[in-house]
């Protein structure tokens, strides 16, 4: 059954979402098949695909060109795509033009963007247009060159209770689900008793509604050291290394083709 933002809202309490980052259609097609509930087509395709050393050079063309390979798929998940860096902070006609995009042109079925009260209403406005918005609150990877490195949210009381304001403005402005990224796992379990949408956490503990990894961490293709909170289920990196080793060696040694 193809999974929508209704029926995500519906597993609330019911049993916990599983989300995963996905670029191309292989891994979505592998993905889907596994029993996933959403595909985001992330930015993280930035820092993790593309070489950049975080997702602020990712582009809306980047995010456009990897959607449309993850829609390809045709899966039962619901595809979601980030809006880039800086793309929710111009007027609402060009946000709403590159939603359109993402939607209309991409196939995406819903955007994600961070951004807590401060963004509430143009999040309002995309609703009401008919854009599907899933909320991104605690750590914004967009904002590392202002934070100046990635680090936990909500730890302190003061910004604890701005971001259950935060959680709370966008369940209002109509996001269908929030992302709640590297949260202190106590203020997460509070968003998530509060809010009447789901929670889907990275780093922010075991009581959100749902979970998401990086595919290329979930899979151990990422190179060099994982986030603290991610874990690999599979080696595919040393079994990729392996064939392509046993390639090379079958071509010298004139062993390929027979």
């Amino acid at each position: 059954m193809k999974t929508t933002t209704l029926t995500l809202k519906k597993l609330k309490g019911q049993r916990p979402i599983v989300a995963v980052t996905a670029y191309d259609v292989i891994t979505a097609r592998y993905a889907a098949e596994a029993g996933v509930d959403v595909i985001l087509v992330g930015d993280s395709v930035g820092d993790n695909l593309l070489g950049f050393d975080s997702t602020v050079p990712v582009t809306l063309d980047m995010i456009a060109h990897h959607t449309a390979a993850v829609a390809r798929a045709h899966t039962d998940a619901l595809v979601a795509a980030d809006v880039p860096f800086g793309e929710a902070h111009f007027d609402f006609e060009r946000v709403l033009a590159s939603c359109q995009r993402l939607m209309q042109q991409a196939g995406a079925e819903a955007v994600k963007i961070e951004g807590g009260a401060r963004i509430a209403p143009l999040i309002a406005r995309l609703t009401a247009a008919g854009v599907p918005v899933w909320g991104h609150i605690g750590l914004e990877p967009q904002q590392v060159r202002v934070l100046g490195r990635y680090r936990k949210f909500g730890v302190e009381a003061a910004e604890a209770e701005r971001l259950l304001a935060d959680a709370l403005a966008l369940e209002k402005a109509g996001c269908f689900a929030l992302l709640l990224e590297m949260t202190e796992a106590n203020l997460a379990r509070t968003i998530t008793e509060t809010v009447k949408i789901p929670t889907v956490g990275i780093g922010s503990g075991a009581d959100c509604d749902g979970q998401i990894l990086v595919c290329t961490d979930l899979l151990g293709l990422a190179p060099g050291a994982m986030p603290s909170f991610a874990h690999a289920f599979a080696s595919v990196g040393e079994e990729t290394k392996k064939g392509f080793a046993a390639y090379t060696m079958a071509v010298r040694e004139r062993k390929f083709p027979k």
